[in-house]
């Protein structure tokens, strides 16, 4: 499971990063500056250059200010060879990344199977730092919650001895039991550090399993149930439309 680490790891981790990142940028103007001859505050910074301003076509990369820090032979005067920080972030707050998650589920009543047809998940992670882990992570925790609600369960004995103990007992769903998901993003920075962003870890496992119970309990309305227990697997969900007919 998406552990509670995976939501703070960019939203803490990713800061203090940020930090010492800026840092060496802080370094490196001191260098880039020193080796164009002009004032720091005359070089413009961005995707990993200096240029000097009004003239861009006097400029130093990230790369290149490296290696001239590695082999120390031009530096400013009492600078350190190297690009080594450290930075320590401590949260004042905590972040808080949102979402709406819909799903549509047919449910056969001779059989009891759920089918998921349709998901589509909206969720703000404040700043956006990597579309394609975004995607990621939201579609696997989707997918987990989709398990949890209606494939995944352990079931024990009477004397505590575990039954679904290999995967031929226990379901862990494939693309074959899964329909193709529909993801998009808002952006909302957060306030609570200086990157804005809020983590996504579990934004996809907590959102699915309610959606997805949720719709199965919708669709058994006209037999008059009003809950149920996940997971909802057919054998389950039969067992309850027939309760519900007797």
């Amino acid at each position: 499971m998406l552990g509670p680490d995976r939501l703070l790891r960019l939203a803490i981790g990713g800061v203090a990063v940020h930090r010492a990142a800026m840092k060496i940028v802080e370094k490196a103007r001191k260098i880039a500056a020193h080796e164009l001859e002009v004032a720091e505050e005359d070089l413009d910074y961005d995707a990993g250059s200096f240029t000097v301003k009004g003239a861009p076509d006097k400029a130093k990369t990230i790369p290149e200010l490296a290696f001239s820090a590695w082999t120390a032979h031009n530096l400013p005067d009492g600078m350190e060879p190297d690009f080594s920080e450290t930075a320590v972030y401590d949260p004042q707050n905590f972040v808080f990344p949102y979402g709406a998650h819909i799903c549509v589920v047919e449910v056969d009543t001779e059989t009891g199977k759920v089918d998921v047809v349709k998901y589509v998940a909206v969720d703000d992670v404040g700043t956006v730092v990597n579309p394609q882990i975004v995607d990621g992570q939201v579609m696997g925790g989707v997918i987990q919650g989709i398990a949890e609600a209606i494939f995944e369960e352990a079931v024990y004995d009477e004397e505590g001895t575990l039954q679904t103990a290999t995967l031929m007992d226990y379901l862990v769903p494939s693309a074959a039991e899964l329909p193709s998901f529909e993801t998009d993003t808002t952006v909302t920075p957060s306030p609570s550090n200086p990157m804005g962003v809020k983590g996504i870890g579990e934004a996809g496992t907590i959102g699915a399993a309610p959606a997805v119970i949720n719709a199965v309990v919708d669709a058994l309305a006209p037999y008059g149930i009003h809950d149920m227990e996940m997971p909802a697997s057919p054998q389950r969900v039969w067992a309850a439309i027939k309760e519900a007919q007797s």
